[in-house]
């Protein structure tokens, strides 16, 4: 009996069709993009004609288009929430991802559903949950380490999805209000203020300055390069890149840089298979450091862990290139081994800390490393500063142009019969088309005068497939004699089959089928739901009754009078990043601590038991969601 292969699936962003469809050609198995409404980033909406185009270039590959429905929804917004799930799974979507539970009380195309991250999935209990309700994948929390993510997998046979790189929210998914309390953009909605990027003054229960005018709740960007095998071992299946918003160098080089690290892994393990069809090659050489990131961590995949935090900017700072080792009239000398071209952007800490940068307009050999003339010599720089490079111009402009190409190994057998000719193609997914070619005066009736140099010739016609998706095998030709064969002829038939291949492969796509939920509704986890259930909707409340919870409280969104609350719950813990931490050391009690930003003021406050940072507030003044902010072209 063979032996199983289980699929890994890279899941790559796309903020629009053109960068869904760069993001398969640079290798990825699936992609996830927003919708015309209803998704949480906003600004990274699509229309449905675009959804439509995506998914029928993904479907040549077997790749998929997931797309993200997953804000909270109002009672106002269900009807069009329900209607838009039915006319993306008639646009080709293979599944939606969604948080609201009130749209499973709907009736929904059969289409199959994942759970968004911001459901906040952090244990075996809610995931088997999710199972049970009908869900086929689920987001797991960016916070849980490979030890917690082997407990869920023994759990649940749901297919299990783990960001491997980019921004990393600080809040666990979900459980984030701060924007809302502060702006009424609420995170929940697709509108998150990014409170956590700003600089704070941390001080303790006693007055006392900590640290000042630092970015205490930015983290450091996601990477798991190192530990994609582990995550494989632990039951991940699905590897998925954060960036809905980022550009589209972004989504090629990091795209490809898993691609790349996959295929070691698949091709030195049969047990694994790509998720999807074809082979991806690159122009250039995928470089993470490369890309906008605010410094690497793998955060909490192998446990708790110093320096996980970007404190000292939210910005990119990029590679270390070297030290300035003198200063002239508009030019700086850089003791670098690093090629530097014009264009190229740097930067350095000022006597601020914060990051102040330049861009070079034309670069110059020198004794002691690089000359460099800036376009604008900034003040603030001194002799001996360290140099970092966050734009490298001549990576930038590799992925400007076309940069990758896929495609699919097909298996040309070209024969005779006794009509004429017929060409067979056969693709790596052993999808067959075949066209004939009847035999005439002109194709076929007579012998080449030169036989080795005509089938020479006619192989190599049949297997130029030049800018399409396939590339040719060996050419198999099955013929009684070498005749005459036009090359008009020929390159007719071979572009025929081709693009009856590519009809054939669409056709033979399938859509994951909708998981049935169990026949009886089985308990939810929890008895009681607080504000940080996000029920908004009645139909959601519904969904939690039916499913035994007793007590369900209003989502934080309703405006509802809720005082001082945890409007942040996070796994990052400000006394451990400063040795403040009680398991660490004895003496030490968890006191509360304030984070203040000018007139803002937020109450840490700490459970130890849990390992959990709560950051507490209250709703300002005057602060109404506006419903108006979800609308179609508006988010995803």
């Amino acid at each position: 009996m063979p032996r199983i292969q289980h699929p890994l699936e890279l899941l790559a962003p796309a903020k629009n069709a053109d960068f869904g469809i760069a993001a398969i050609r640079h290798g990825a198995d699936a992609v996830y993009i927003g919708g015309p409404a209803f998704g949480a980033r906003y600004g990274a909406g699509n229309d449905l004609a675009d959804i439509a185009r995506l998914c029928e270039f993904a479907h040549r590959f077997h790749a998929k288009v997931f797309v993200a429905q997953n804000t909270i929804l109002h009672d106002a917004e269900l009807e069009a929430g329900r209607t838009l799930a039915w006319d993306l799974y008639n646009a080709g979507a293979d599944a939606l991802i969604i948080q609201d539970m009130g749209l499973l009380e709907m009736d929904l195309p059969p289409i199959q559903l994942h759970a968004s991250t911001q459901t906040d999935i952090r244990n075996p209990a809610k995931a088997r949950f999710l199972e049970d309700a009908g869900f086929s994948q689920i987001v797991l929390a960016r916070e849980m380490s490979i030890e917690e993510i082997v407990q869920v997998a023994g759990e649940t046979t749901l297919a299990l999805e783990y960001f491997v790189h980019g921004a990393l929210c600080v809040a666990y998914s979900g459980q984030c209000y701060i924007s809302h309390a502060h702006t009424g953009r609420s995170a929940n909605r697709g509108e998150c203020s990014q409170a956590c990027r700003l600089p704070y003054t941390l001080v303790d229960d006693k007055g006392k300055v900590i640290t000042e005018n630092q970015h205490l709740l930015s983290m450091k960007d996601n990477n798991q390069s190192d530990n994609l095998r582990a995550l494989i071992n632990a039951g991940v299946s699905s590897f998925k890149i954060e960036g809905r918003l980022k550009d589209l160098s972004y989504v090629k080089n990091i795209t490809a840089h898993y691609r790349t690290l996959l295929d070691d892994i698949i091709a030195s393990d049969r047990r694994y298979a790509r998720a999807s069809s074809g082979h991806s090659t690159f122009s250039f050489t995928p470089q993470p450091d490369k890309t906008f990131n605010r410094g690497y961590t793998d955060y909490f995949a192998g446990g708790r862990q110093d320096d996980i935090g970007a404190f000292d900017s939210p910005a990119f700072v990029g590679e270390l290139i070297g030290d300035v080792r003198e200063i002239g009239d508009g030019w700086l000398v850089v003791a670098s081994n690093q090629a530097f071209h014009n264009g190229d952007g740097v930067c350095f800490h000022d006597a601020h800390g914060e990051v102040a940068g330049m861009r070079i307009n034309r670069v110059e050999a020198h004794a002691d490393g690089q000359k460099l003339f800036p376009a604008e010599m900034p003040e603030e720089l001194s002799a001996g500063a360290s140099l970092f490079r966050n734009r490298d111009q001549a990576f930038e402009r590799s992925l400007e142009k076309e940069s990758a190409e896929r495609r699919i190994r097909v298996q040309p057998v070209f024969a005779e019969t006794e009509r004429g000719f017929t060409l067979r193609l056969t693709d790596e997914d052993h999808i067959t088309v075949a066209v004939d070619l009847p035999r005439s005066e002109k194709i076929g009736h007579e012998l080449a005068k030169n036989p080795e140099q005509a089938l020479a010739k006619l192989q190599e016609n049949l297997g130029k497939f030049g800018n399409t998706m396939f590339i040719a095998e060996t050419v198999d030709l099955q013929l009684s004699q070498a005749w005459f064969l036009p090359v008009g002829a020929i390159n007719a038939l071979r572009r025929e089959a081709g693009e009856k291949l590519q009809s054939a492969r669409l056709a033979a796509h399938q859509r994951p089928p909708r998981a049935a939920p169990a026949a009886d509704p089985v308990p939810y986890p929890q008895n009681e739901l607080t504000y940080l259930g996000n029920v908004f909707n009645a139909k959601a409340r519904q969904f939690y009754e039916k499913h035994g919870v007793k007590l369900i409280e209003e989502a934080y969104e309703t405006g509802s009078e809720k005082g001082m609350v945890s409007l942040m719950i996070t796994r990052h813990c400000l006394r451990y990043s400063f040795n403040l931490c009680p398991k660490e050391v004895k003496h030490l009690k968890p006191d509360p601590m304030t984070l203040i930003n000018g007139s803002e003021k937020l109450i840490l406050k700490f459970d130890c038991k849990a390992c959990e940072m709560h950051v507490v507030g209250k709703m300002k003044k005057g602060v109404t969601l506006n419903l108006g902010t979800i609308r179609p072209g508006s988010c995803g």
